[in-house]
Formats: structure tokens, sequence, C-alpha cells
């Protein structure tokens, strides 16, 4: 691991263009609100998150030479993100993702990641050309991976010899692209960060609860999972332990990113050497504090 670098992200990195209104909303509906253009997409969110944790992340993502892509680049850089080694596509655009929230709840969303499909394998360069890693010298920190890379590449991070001594850390983009990750399901050293509805792709049924579903993901092959279920509870579970806890119940003021914003404080947490009960109680509260309104981005 270079001097400068605690964490690698690698996915995707963009600008996500919210909207967000108070009112309960339906199909159909249109009321007053408020639509924002901020840098998103879950690697950086997690860089992002990190950062104010305290650690300095670095990206590996794909993002376009235009005049979006130069000022998601200046954004990241004035945010403390490392950005050295992103991949800069010449003949892609920068990729969008657009959500409306509304009455403190998810409405909709589209992500899209096609420049990030398409980079494919360009992305991951700097830790098979020796910049950070390479095969013959495998990047020994942690590792956020996010599932909006193609199944393709997620399998090859899985077998490369680059990341044989990686920390995996890993989330599914969305439930649609849950079932990406099962070349990485029995990967030694992986640990799974997902809700209950993709633990349930992942399994092909469906949990009532956190602790059922990591009990389904440990017997598919896991070796750790953390599972959460909103403002109901969150479980980390291994072979050896399973922890539940409930998450501070708060008002919710935004839903985009607080995954994100769970396991950078989660990844962080532990990354400091706090114990796994502990850093499971602050990465709750840290996202709590992030959906009742605390820092964004």
């Amino acid at each position: 691991m270079t001097a400068s670098t605690d964490i690698l992200c690698i996915g995707a990195a963009l600008w996500d263009i919210i909207g967000r209104t108070p009112a309960p909303m339906r199909v159909g509906s249109d009321v007053a609100g408020r639509i924002a253009r901020i840098p998103g997409g879950v690697a950086l969110n997690i860089a992002m998150a990190l950062v104010r944790a305290g650690a300095h992340p670095q990206v590996l993502a794909a993002i376009g030479q235009d005049p979006a892509g130069d000022a998601l680049v200046a954004e990241m850089s004035a945010r403390g993100v490392g950005c050295a080694h992103v991949y800069r596509a010449p003949d892609l655009p920068t990729d969008t993702y657009m959500a409306i929230e509304g009455a403190g709840g998810l409405i909709a969303a589209i992500a899209d990641v096609h420049s990030l499909e398409m980079a494919g394998a360009k992305i991951l360069a700097p830790l098979r050309d020796g910049r950070l890693a390479s095969d013959a010298s495998p990047w020994q920190g942690m590792i956020a991976l996010d599932g909006n890379l193609t199944v393709s590449l997620l399998a090859e991070i899985a077998s490369a010899p680059a990341f044989a001594a990686a920390d995996l850390r890993v989330a599914p983009a969305s439930p649609g692209k849950g079932e990406r990750l099962l070349p990485l399901i029995a990967r030694p050293g992986t640990v799974f960060y997902v809700n209950l509805e993709e633990a349930g792709l992942l399994c092909g049924t469906e949990f009532a609860k956190s602790a059922d579903a990591a009990r389904g993901l440990l017997a598919r092959g896991a070796q750790r999972v953390l599972v959460t279920d909103g403002a109901r509870d969150t479980t980390d579970a291994s072979a050896d332990t399973l922890l539940t806890l409930a998450p501070p119940q708060v008002q919710a003021v935004r839903v985009t990113g607080a995954g994100d914003t769970f396991m950078a404080a989660h990844m962080a947490a532990e990354a400091r050497g706090m114990a796994r009960q502990d850093a499971l109680a602050h990465a709750l509260r840290t996202a709590a504090a992030y959906v009742a309104g605390g820092p964004e981005h």
C-alpha cells in the first residue's frame, strides 16, 4: 500500500441528480421540492464518507473527459478524495444517477453507469501494472468494491493474484445488481454489506429478519456478512459470531447514500482496530445521523 492511501474504493463515481420533497408521492405526482446535483456513485459515496471518518481513500473508477467529468474530478479533489488513478475515458461520457425521494423514502431511481461498464478492466490497471499493486506484489489493505462492475470484472477480481491479499469489502449497487456478486461469495477475506432484499436475491429466497438473512448467506458460502434492515436492525455474522443491533430511531430526511455511509463508517472503525460490536454500533449511529440530515458528502 502507498503511504498516502488507506483504502481503495472501486466502482462508480458519477453525478447524483436528486429531487427531494417532504410530501408523499405516488405514480404521476407533481410536487414542489428541491433538486440538487452532488458527487455520488457507490464507490465515491464510500470514499467521501471515509474522508469524513479520517481515512485517505483512493478511487478507481471511469470518468469521462467531458466538462461534467472535469467538474467531478475537481470536486473529488476538493473533498479530499484521491483521484490520481481514475481512468479518464476519452470516448465515454461521465455517468449519472437520478433519484426521487418523497416523505423520507426513495420513490424511484435510475443509474446510468454505462461508461463504467464499458471501461471494464481499464479501471483496474493501477492494481496490475505496479502503480498501486501487481500480481507479483498484491494489494495488502482494504478495498471497498461496488456491484456496478460487470460480472466478468467481478469474477476477475475474485481470482486475480493482485487482489489475493486484500481485505475486500463488497456492496451491491442496488438489489437488482445483487446477483452480480455471486463470483465473490466464497472468496476468502471478503465481507459483504447487503440489505435484507439483496440477501434474499443472493440466496434465492426471502428473509423476515436480518439475522436469518445473515445465516442464509453464511450457509451459501460467505465468510462474513453485514445485513441491514432499515430502521429495524443490522446483523454482523461469521462462522463464530452473530451480532444484531438496532440503529438509533430518527426522522428520515434523506435515504440516498445511507448504506454507503454505514459501510464506510464500519470499515473506518475496523481499520482503526475498534472491537466488532463497537464498530457495528458506531456505523449504525453514523448512518442514522446521516439519514436525519447530518453531513452530506
